[in-house]
């Protein structure tokens, strides 16, 4: 599609004042250094998702190298673009209106891992769960708790991701980040300022480009047993056979979201194709024909019952994408 079609294309969709924005100048400036192939118009954020719902972002922009960020984010910036930086989408929500913005997707072109003696270099788009199978193998321990976790390094040092009693502070050594205004940073564990699913990148204009893992020396069948372990677990315990985010709700302190769902009567509250599972009450799941407003339906009716009965407040850990 050339420039005209395009900009056209925008035009007949009637985007508003985010049309303005989404102009073909903008697009010509992505071009100038993202190949034409990864930039995929309109596209469906159900298909990056593994909620598996969601309408379309007007631009996904397959990211390729730091250069690329170093030169968008900045211009986003300073153009008012709106944008958001996706990795593998396992802890999203997108609207079914879709995103008026500029989704840029930290993935598999960004993936690179290497070992430095009991640490590892890994790109920020390498799968967590990629990294942990690659620790194993080279008798590194440590990451064993990340061997099922859906998300790629980069969300995953975000959120401080974790499972059965690990987390990613417990094995970050340093975090390198770019600024919105394309400053390259180096973040050291402290600085990071984790805590129970949050970082001081969740409330910072910067972007996870790579991290280092500092690891403890082990033997690699000890390590794969471990996951076995978990991974059985996971089967036992999880409805791993439905579409879902994994854990929709942050554990409050003192309980547990899944026995709170539980008691409030809402296993298997069903909103159209979204459900409490009821394998497990923390997880809402998409159980083959649920939209995005299914979902939230669900999320927010779970969040005010478990409040009127017991006066907690679930805190989701799913990110919501658009206009609900």
């Amino acid at each position: 599609m050339d420039r005209l079609s395009w900009y056209l294309r925008l035009k007949q969709a009637g985007k508003g004042v985010i049309l303005e924005k989404l102009s073909s100048a903008v697009y010509e400036f992505i071009k100038a250094y993202v190949r034409e192939e990864d930039i995929v118009l309109e596209e469906p954020m159900c298909k990056h998702t593994t909620f598996r719902v969601g309408g379309r972002a007007q631009a996904l922009v397959q990211i390729s190298s730091i250069r690329q960020l170093e030169k968008l984010i900045p211009y986003f910036k300073m153009t008012g673009v709106p944008y958001f930086i996706l990795g593998n989408g396992s802890n999203l929500l997108v609207g079914d209106k879709g995103y008026k913005g500029i989704v840029l997707q930290i993935g598999n072109k960004m993936s690179t891992v290497t070992r430095e003696g009991a640490c590892i270099r890994a790109g920020a788009g390498l799968p967590m769960i990629q990294a942990a199978r690659y620790a194993q193998e080279n008798g590194l321990s440590g990451l064993e708790f990340a061997s099922g976790i859906p998300g790629t390094l980069g969300g995953g040092v975000v959120m401080n991701a974790g499972a059965y009693g690990g987390e990613m502070k417990q094995v970050v050594k340093e975090v390198t980040v770019l600024s919105d205004q394309g400053e390259i940073l180096t973040l050291d564990n402290a600085s990071m300022e984790f805590g129970y699913r949050t970082s001081v990148i969740k409330n910072r204009p910067f972007v996870v480009i790579g991290t280092v893992l500092a690891l403890t020396p082990g033997g690699k069948d000890e390590i794969l047993k471990r996951m076995e372990e978990l991974a059985e677990k996971r089967r036992e315990k999880q409805p791993l056979a439905y579409a879902s985010a994994g854990s929709t709700f942050k554990r409050p302190e003192g309980y547990f979201a899944g026995k709170l769902i539980m008691d409030a009567g809402l296993k298997g509250y069903r909103v159209g194709g979204a459900m409490v599972s009821e394998k497990h009450c923390g997880f809402v799941i998409n159980t083959g024909n649920a939209t995005a407003a299914d979902v939230a339906r669900v999320i927010w009716e779970v969040q005010e019952k478990v409040k009127d009965k017991f006066g907690v407040t679930l805190e989701k850990e799913v990110i919501f994408l658009g206009d609900f």
